[in-house]
């Protein structure tokens, strides 16, 4: 079924207008016609069966009819990742989202290869992730702030540093606190000498290692998360 991310408050008999680009993809790519269904969600109400209403130049509308599931919190986990090459960032963002990140931070290090990026486009396909996965909620994607600057804001959850200078233990046997978390993969040149070992004197910070080979941020975030969640996230059948 069709998935939507709406911004409107959800209850049973709302009409609601999508936007010019859900107006398209619904009308000339779907080619959906009156009464043909689909389902909406907005974070906050739970999912929602819809039917389309109308299909207009000026753009579609959509009439609730039920509730499917109500509202559900993910697990309360942070990916902080250091800015990479364009795709890489995107595939990041894709497959955070996919595996139940509820935020992302971008991080700027001494050996990051940007200081900027499209966060409206990265939001974008955090959105389109969450559609397609099912989810009940979108990550949020936070645009970049320098390292020290994400150390100086911290929220006191625990941070798993990906640290693979090689003398951490591996993953598996630091994780084991539930709570709030967040995972912290750096640039593909890796943290600084200074970076590391100012992340390393940090109370709430658990270096770990993701294994013996070294790994693109892309494959690093998308391991480190897989390993969170098989720990202590909702892969768990506790």
């Amino acid at each position: 079924m069709i998935r939507l991310f709406v911004p409107h408050d959800l209850k049973a008999g709302a009409v609601l207008g999508l936007d010019e680009g859900q107006s398209r993809y619904l009308a000339a790519v779907m080619r959906l016609t009156p009464g043909d269904g689909l389902a909406v969600f907005n974070g906050r109400d739970g999912e929602w069966a819809a039917e389309v209403a109308t299909v207009a130049k000026r753009g579609v509308t959509v009439a609730l009819t039920e509730r499917l599931r109500p509202q559900a919190v993910g697990p309360d986990l942070d990916l902080a990742v250091a800015l990479v090459k364009r795709g890489r960032l995107e595939t990041i963002i894709e497959k955070a989202a996919e595996l139940g990140a509820r935020r992302v931070r971008l991080v700027v290090t001494e050996r990051t290869q940007a200081d900027h990026t499209n966060v409206v486009r990265l939001q974008a396909i955090a959105t389109e992730a969450a559609e397609q996965t099912g989810r009940l909620d979108v990550p949020e994607v936070v645009a970049p702030v320098k390292l020290e600057r994400l150390i100086a804001d911290w929220d006191g959850r625990r941070l798993l540093f990906c640290d693979e200078a090689g003398d951490a233990r591996p993953a598996l046997q630091v994780l084991d606190q539930k709570g709030p978390w967040a995972i912290l993969i750096g640039p593909e040149g890796g943290f600084s000498p200074p970076e590391r070992e100012r992340l390393r004197g940090l109370a709430f910070a658990v270096p770990a290692s993701l294994g013996p080979r070294i790994l693109r941020a892309d494959t690093a975030a998308i391991s480190a998360l897989t390993l969170w969640q098989a720990a202590l996230g909702d892969w768990r059948a506790d």
